[in-house]
């Protein structure tokens, strides 16, 4: 039998508590979902029960996440981040052209040989392009002045118009969530400067990349005060962090899942503004406590059913 959880609570942070084992019915009328967030319930089942993925779900190499990776702990500044989440880049050294010999992917349940990507093309997956002019700031980094009688120059400091310079380059491995759990997947390492942690790209060639399946909305138009996902941003044991896309008046903000064995739906319950607003999307993260670890259950959204992809960093 399928089980749900439901995990209501404040905008950024929600812990489970007393939570009953499955199968059981609840223990008095505080327990069960809310009935508030009903239409959410009837929807993300409707959701769970459409989900049916190809055999390559369990046999094949389908990334939930972003083929750019975060290898360790950057240390971003506002600029460097900026540049990053743009993907902006530039080279400082030759990227080799040549495609290694084909490589690993470790699973949870086991192993995939995948033929790979060369560096260079890995860095034109990376690269995003140039950033814009940005009126009032330097187009090149600059020297930074250190405080003190002799006002020594140190290294130089990127701005938001700056992209970030790779470089070195080699061929390790990176943490990627995928249908089959978190994998080790071979990917192409850039050490850039000014982060303390490389940048990450996949090196798994496009054919051995199975894409996650087409989403399946309901057909019933979505409940007026729920709120889709747009994207996942952390995933620590039992602690799901998302992001939902809220209206700019919306207040009540309110986490909203429905946990089954195979398959976590997501999104959020909000209170609309009553007066005019302006239409505008506001990027709103939460975090839920789910009842057990993730491992290779999808995330979906509840309003489109789409497999919601972990966000970079």
């Amino acid at each position: 039998m399928r089980r749900f959880l439901a995990l209501l609570g404040l905008p950024l942070v929600v812990t489970a508590a007393g939570c009953a084992p499955a199968g059981s019915d609840p223990a008095g009328p505080s327990a069960g979902p809310d009935p508030r967030w009903e239409a959410f319930h009837q929807r993300a089942a409707e959701v769970a029960e459409d989900w049916r993925p190809a055999p390559a779900w369990r046999s094949g190499y389908v990334p939930l996440q972003d083929p750019t990776v975060l290898v360790g702990d950057p240390g971003f500044t506002a600029d460097t981040e900026t540049a990053f989440r743009a993907g902006w880049y530039r080279d400082q050294i030759e990227l080799p052209a040549a495609r290694p010999a084909d490589g690993t992917i470790r699973f949870p349940d086991g192993t995939m040989t995948a033929p790979l990507l060369s560096a260079a093309e890995a860095y034109r997956q990376l690269d995003q392009g140039d950033p814009p002019p940005c009126e009032g700031r330097p187009k090149a980094p600059g020297p930074t002045i250190e405080p003190g009688p002799d006002g020594s120059v140190s290294s130089p400091v990127a701005t938001a118009c700056v992209p970030l310079t790779v470089t070195a380059v080699r061929l390790g491995t990176a943490s990627v969530r995928t249908s089959r759990g978190v994998a080790d997947v071979p990917a192409w390492l850039f050490t850039v400067e000014g982060l303390a942690a490389p940048v990450a790209r996949v090196a798994v060639a496009p054919q051995s990349v199975t894409p996650v399946p087409e989403p399946t909305a309901p057909a019933r138009p979505a409940p007026a005060d729920v709120v889709g996902a747009q994207h996942t941003e952390r995933v620590d044991g039992t602690r799901l962090t998302y992001v939902l896309g809220v209206g700019a008046c919306d207040t009540g903000i309110t986490p909203l899942v429905q946990e089954r064995e195979d398959v976590v739906v997501v999104g959020g319950g909000v209170v609309r503004a009553s007066g005019v607003c302006t239409d505008q999307l506001k990027l709103e993260p939460v975090t839920v406590t789910l009842s057990a670890p993730l491992g290779g259950r999808p995330v979906l959204d509840v309003l489109t059913g789409r497999v919601l992809a972990q966000r970079a960093g």
